[in-house]
């Protein structure tokens, strides 16, 4: 039998994260921070919130119908029909026809919507900046290290 401190103190801790670790966590959750207050005020350059901004940023990608804007964004059907009716009165988004199934509705950028997500894209220096330090080699290996994380290793 071990003593009361060895008992209390476990031999093995593969559960923990070791320093390198916990100070990488540390700094995603810095970029991410930045990233976000970054993108918050490049909206609202544009008269935007940040929901309007990642929907428009979305829809200048690719057509999408309602229900797969809301899992994207992680919200409720019903908000993103909200934001869609803003973008569309200021003539960002439009809706239109399904071609694969016309009881559904898409959202679409229009050509100005477009326009003012790439500018929002172009705005943001946080990551510019930085990068711009870095070899080709040292970003590409970032970028395949975050593909990696976001993959699931």
């Amino acid at each position: 039998m071990g003593t009361l401190e060895s008992m209390a103190t476990p031999r093995n801790t593969p559960n923990l994260p070791d320093a390198l670790t916990l100070e990488v966590v540390e700094l995603i959750g810095s970029v991410v921070a930045r990233y976000h207050e970054e993108y918050e005020e490049a909206a609202a350059g544009h008269s935007l919130t940040g929901a309007q901004a990642r929907l428009l940023s979305l829809l200048s990608l690719e057509p999408l119908p309602m229900r797969k804007l809301a899992q994207r964004l992680k919200c409720e059907p019903s908000n993103v029909t909200g934001i869609v009716d803003r973008l569309e009165t200021r003539g960002l988004v439009e809706r239109r026809p399904d071609p694969a199934d016309r009881r559904v509705k898409l959202a679409a950028a229009t050509a100005e919507g477009r326009q003012v997500a790439r500018s929002l894209r172009e705005s943001l220096r946080f990551a510019r900046e930085p990068l711009a330090g870095l070899s080709e080699g040292e970003r590409v290996a970032l970028r395949d290290a975050l593909r990696t994380m976001l993959n699931g290793g």
